[in-house]
């Protein structure tokens, strides 16, 4: 009979149980009046956000789709605080929840109030948001790699800890040795980590970059960059149209050189501007725009 291992990993769980980092083992916290034991409401306003959380981006739909449920059912889920001082208390987990709170308009939310030094308390926020939240894979690898340089952990006492196997700390730890642009885009979901692995065994920066705009250009599939990570075969970066309507895909690349222009007219134009050559040297410059107004934003720049 197998016995099924704790979710949250041993890390957050020990922390958790032992008496000694959790005042609930007291009926009431001193000159207060909050029962403890239980679940204790706390204002707001005595709340304060954790340094430490791990978690930069809070999709704001999500956030107002959770504070519609919270309207109508409540929170389900009590966040976790520690105590700073009288009435004072610092978000342990469960920002998302609190964030929905606020928008929802609520003065109170239900909490466990624990105590916890600063280290404890990194590493209860990193473990508890590894395994409860939707961190994007960059996200993770920063939260792992904190855990290792801060907590002083190995990747072994790591992986015990967040019940992942080595080789897939070791995954995450490797994106964040990507170019900065590269490690934009998978955060905003231009690239998935798929691709992102493939793009890692690239063994410079800049042939990392030409393909990845590649990939964003032409939705190439994380095969396809395998392909041209092995060398086998050259890059798809254009689609070229004959006299007949049929198309083709040619394989002609972009440089060095046209990849820094593309760059450059992104950042002028604020959009995912893309250029594409055929073989023959000709190509097109695209300029994306979400809407009207944004085109008409664009067209002001052309002008300029």
């Amino acid at each position: 009979m197998s016995v099924k291992r704790n979710a949250l990993g041993r890390g957050l769980s020990a922390l958790l149980e032992n008496a000694k980092t959790d005042i609930t083992h007291n009926t009431k916290l001193e000159g207060e009046g909050k029962i403890v034991g239980a679940t204790s409401n706390l204002e707001i306003t005595s709340i304060e956000t954790n340094p430490f959380q791990p978690r930069t981006n809070f999709e704001e739909d999500a956030l107002n789709e959770l504070a519609a449920s919270i309207k109508e059912h409540g929170i389900i889920q009590p966040v976790t605080v520690r105590k700073l001082g009288y009435d004072k208390y610092q978000l342990i987990s469960g920002e998302r929840r609190f964030r929905a709170s606020q928008l929802a308009g609520l003065t109170s939310v239900p909490a466990y109030i624990r105590i916890a030094n600063d280290q404890a308390m990194l590493e209860m926020a990193l473990v508890e948001n590894i395994q409860r939240e939707n961190l994007d894979s960059i996200e993770v690898a920063i939260s792992y790699k904190r855990l290792i340089d801060e907590c002083s952990l190995t990747q072994e006492q790591l992986s015990q800890k967040v019940s992942k196997q080595r080789s897939t700390i070791t995954n995450y730890l490797r994106l964040l040795k990507l170019p900065a642009q590269i490690q934009s885009g998978i955060r905003n979901g231009d690239i998935s980590m798929g691709h992102a692995r493939a793009l890692i065994n690239i063994d410079t920066a800049e042939k990392q970059l030409v393909i990845y705009d590649q990939i964003v250009a032409n939705n190439l599939s994380v095969r396809e960059v395998e392909d041209l990570a092995r060398g086998s075969k050259a890059p798809v970066v254009a689609t070229s149209t004959k006299n007949n309507g049929t198309s083709k895909k040619s394989k002609g690349s972009l440089s060095l050189e046209h990849s820094k222009v593309v760059d450059d007219l992104r950042s002028v134009f604020n959009a995912k501007v893309n250029i594409s050559r055929e073989l023959n040297g000709k190509g097109k410059i695209v300029i994306p725009f979400k809407s009207d107004t944004d085109l008409v934003r664009i067209l002001a720049l052309l002008d300029s």
